[in-house]
């Protein structure tokens, strides 16, 4: 097992989060940080326990022969460029969600990923996630049959006590709910579903408390989305202003049974009456510091170690953002929208 040194970029509360897990690991060694802020490397020490080069020219940053991996922190208009120039570097990469803000940005950078040939990981880590973990096995051993709905929605109230409130209410920062956010549901879903979407339907408002009048954009979405399975159909909603705790919905309804969260039922188990309940993690909070990152990471290390693609690779995170970019225009005309508007 290989021992990967990590270069950061960016450095603020979700690039702690993965400081901290990448130094309870063998498989990462932190070597280095690209911040726009004069950080001191002797207060870094302090704080995590690591000795780190601190960058502000990320050009330098890349030239750095001690970095194997990019660790991509930053907004989320910066993440194409920045990763561009790091898989050019020949650099591997992990980058967390969204991948961009523009549909155009996210192509160029597949392309130029899947032409300098390094792996990547986006931060999509809810399919790691104890819950996820367990509806897959169930459903891949057939115990609901065959779905023909799914369901995942994400609430959560990102008001001005929230981090990242004070950029991520512009529209050329945040984008859509469902882009800065809700894409963890939606990504799930379609992790689960594993069937490709023809068409989306989305509409979209927001709440009219005056803490969310800075949004440059609806805060609330429902998106249903048609499979190219004609069966299938599903919903998700991204609702990022809601005055509630944190809810995380997910619901696989199948021929022979259902998965609800934590709740299970099945016709093909005999003797079962009821919904049996599983023991999950369920996916109930929205702080970084209760996120699987160290899941995430651990996956990453093996496919490094064995030349293997991530199952959350920029491959597959770019399938979601299509379906989110496609939502997006649909919300905008109030029409529905083709996914193949969106190829690449």
């Amino acid at each position: 097992m290989a021992t990967y040194r990590v270069g950061i970029v960016g450095f603020g509360w979700v690039a702690g989060s993965h400081m901290i897990n990448f130094n309870e690991m063998d498989s990462f060694e932190p070597v280095a940080i690209m911040s726009r802020r004069d950080l001191d490397p002797k207060q870094i020490k302090e704080q995590y326990g690591v000795d780190v080069t601190i960058y502000n020219d990320y050009d330098q940053f890349l030239a750095d022969k001690e970095i194997d991996v990019v660790d991509i922190c930053t907004p989320h208009p910066y993440h194409p460029e920045q990763a561009i120039k790091a898989a050019q570097a020949g650099k591997h990469l992990i980058i967390e969600k969204p991948i961009g803000i523009h549909y155009e940005d996210t192509v160029k950078m597949l392309h130029a990923v899947e032409k300098a040939g390094v792996k990547t990981s986006v931060c999509m880590e809810v399919r790691f996630m104890s819950v996820t973990l367990a509806m897959k096995s169930i459903m891949d051993q057939g115990l609901i049959g065959d779905l023909y709905f799914t369901e995942c929605d994400y609430f959560h109230g990102i008001g001005p006590w929230y981090g990242q409130f004070e950029w991520n209410v512009k529209k050329n920062m945040g984008g859509s709910s469902l882009l800065t956010a809700g894409c963890h549901a939606l990504d799930v879903l379609l992790y689960l579903a594993d069937q490709e979407v023809e068409e989306v339907f989305t509409y979209s408002t927001m709440n009219p408390h005056e803490v969310y009048k800075p949004y440059e954009y609806d805060t609330t979405s429902v998106t249903l989305l048609k499979f190219k399975n004609s069966r299938l159909i599903g919903k998700c909603a991204s609702v990022t202003d809601c005055m509630q705790p944190y809810v995380f919905n997910m619901n696989m309804v199948g021929s022979h049974g259902s998965i609800k969260n934590e709740k299970f039922f099945s016709k093909k188990i005999d003797g079962l009456l009821d919904w049996a309940t599983l023991d999950v993690q369920l996916i109930d909070s929205g702080d970084v510091a209760h996120h699987p990152f160290k899941l995430v990471f651990s996956h990453f290390a093996d496919c490094l170690d064995n030349d293997k693609e991530p199952l959350n690779n920029l491959k597959s995170a770019f399938e979601t953002h299509r379906v989110i970019f496609a939502a997006d225009k649909s919300a905008e005309t109030g029409k529905p929208v083709l996914l193949s508007e969106f190829g690449y």
